[in-house]
């Protein structure tokens, strides 16, 4: 197992010697994808890793400014500002991209009713793919969407001003999926067409990243989207109440543990705060150390 550190400044290794790579480049995303990986960096290029010291095969995209990326069916989902979604035939040869846009999305439900709270076109933010098949994707500010192949079209299922900051899928359980929003945690048991807001426990109910291992979530909380007072909470999926993380981690982190900074794979969890340091769990969440310290500006975390 690997864990991997997108920075502004390339690809860390987590208790790696290596350079990182991608060195100079702004890393926006980490997708483990089989036994290699992919990488959004600068908001326009995807690279494919594949264990290589020196990645040289690139797609660049040219159309928008991506956000997200996600593997699905031998192609790309890519997430994009302006509220658009492309899909990307398996990239290479550093070529310029050929996308396709995604018409069924550009038709979605409510699409005229998404905003942002600063007045510009709100954004492709996440996206999760559950083992059955189907596609959560979150927009800021338009709520979550569902996309399944025996159903296809993007179907609109929570409310718009729940204001999701990330959605995932459980990687082992179909038809479980979760949510980090400004209301709290949300999880879903049917495949999105109901949720559930949990905020027993929580400091307060902003949350900005979601993960979850087994029958154990964990969500990222602070007071207000400039990351004041930024906690990270667990519970199982049995429970309805959340513990706050302390063993070995900060008081208050340094600012909110954004989206895709937060990451679980059986016992081990990691978090990537913006400061350039990354926290670990081997048990849990129970306990916790400081794995990597003094790096450049944390983006995103991933295990794979």
């Amino acid at each position: 197992m690997e864990t991997l550190i997108g920075t502004a400044d390339g690809v860390h290794t987590l208790g790696s010697d290596k350079p990182p790579l991608l060195e100079g480049h702004q890393i926006d995303a980490l997708s483990p994808d089989g036994d290699g990986w992919w990488a959004l960096s600068d908001g326009s290029t995807v690279w494919n890793l594949a264990g290589e010291d020196t990645p040289t095969d690139a797609t660049t995209v040219d159309e928008a400014r991506i956000n997200c990326l996600l593997p699905r069916h031998q192609e790309l989902l890519l997430g994009a500002e302006a509220g658009q979604l492309f899909h990307l035939a398996t990239p290479g040869d550093d070529r310029a991209a050929d996308l396709t846009v995604d018409t069924a999305f550009a038709a979605a439900p409510g699409r005229s009713d998404w905003y942002t709270p600063w007045g510009g076109p709100p954004d492709v933010r996440s996206m999760a793919g559950d083992v059955d098949g189907t596609v959560y994707l979150n927009v800021h500010v338009g709520g979550i969407l569902r996309y399944r192949d025996d159903d296809p079209v993007w179907r609109d299922t929570m409310d718009i001003d729940a204001d999701v900051h990330e959605v995932i899928a459980h990687p082992d359980m179909p038809g479980t999926a979760m949510a980090a929003t400004a209301r709290g945690l949300a999880i879903s048991r049917d495949g999105a067409d109901s949720w559930t807001f949990h905020t027993d426990g929580l400091h307060a109910a902003y949350c900005r990243a979601v993960a979850v291992s087994g029958d154990r979530v964990f969500v990222s909380a602070s007071r207000s989207n400039r990351g004041e007072s930024a906690a990270v909470y667990r519970t199982d999926l049995a429970r309805a109440d959340l513990q706050r993380c302390e063993d070995g981690l900060p008081e208050w982190f340094s600012t909110n543990i954004d989206t895709g900074c937060l990451q679980a794979i059986g016992e081990t969890v990691v978090i990537g705060d913006r400061d350039g340091t990354v926290y670990q769990s081997e048990d849990g969440g129970d306990t916790w150390l400081v794995a990597a310290t003094g790096l450049p500006n944390v983006r995103c975390v991933a295990i794979g």
